[in-house]
């Protein structure tokens, strides 16, 4: 019983800071995204390819990376001359809503259109938490196994798009696509899944054009 009261305190706690977040990101009509995958899915690669595309089409953004104990991420996406806020969660295999709106607080969040989060690579602990994100989206790769979505429903469960990765690869990896998108759909039947290749670029324009759409809906006070 004690377990059940302290873990309802600590997810009391993020909710509370989580719902200021989104109150203060809906007055200023930012949409914020909270990507989510397994270690080496890609997120770090998508974003250097996503990032600067973005910006020339006049969409003004931030990313806020977060790792384990490093800043390697945040040094990439720097290195492209984009604004990048680091977020070291000491070993924790998650970001929660205190370490994002810490991280909003180094930004100059007026005038920005996105907030890009890419949160720890783990597919349990950050579906669990409650960033004041507007959606989350699930990023996969051809180079996991395909029943990833069987095995870590929560994630798809509460994602609006799958994006899956490095579709490049599918002719020299053991990966079933359909059996993987029916796995998605056999738990959230209505959610878009868009695949990609970040390394020959294919699929990247539609997640932009997805990003964009979104960023129109919460501007139209919608989201």
């Amino acid at each position: 019983m004690a377990f059940k009261v302290i873990k309802e305190s600590i997810l009391k706690y993020n909710d509370d800071i989580a719902e200021n977040i989104r109150t203060l990101l809906k007055e200023k009509k930012i949409l914020m995204v909270n990507i989510i995958s397994s270690p080496g899915a890609g997120k770090t690669t998508f974003l250097e390819k996503v990032g600067p595309m973005l910006g020339r089409k006049g969409i003004r953004f931030a990313i806020i990376t977060g790792d384990c104990f490093t800043s390697r991420d945040a040094e990439r996406i720097d290195a492209l001359g984009l604004e990048v806020v680091q977020i070291n969660t000491g070993g924790a295999c998650h970001i929660d809503a205190a370490l994002v709106k810490n991280a909003l607080e180094e930004i100059n969040i007026s005038g920005k259109d996105l907030i890009i989060v890419e949160n720890v690579g783990n597919l349990v602990c950050p579906a669990e938490f409650d960033i004041g994100e507007d959606m989350k989206i699930a990023f996969l790769s051809t180079a996991e196994g395909a029943d990833k979505p069987l095995k870590y429903p929560l994630v798809i469960k509460e994602s609006k798009l799958a994006v899956v990765n490095k579709v490049d690869l599918l002719k020299y990896v053991d990966f079933d696509m359909d059996f993987s998108e029916k796995c998605i759909r056999q738990i959230n039947p209505g959610l878009e899944v868009i695949k990609i290749s970040c390394k020959s670029g294919e699929g990247i324009e539609r997640v932009l054009e997805w990003i964009k759409n979104k960023i129109k809906i919460k501007k139209e006070n919608v989201l």
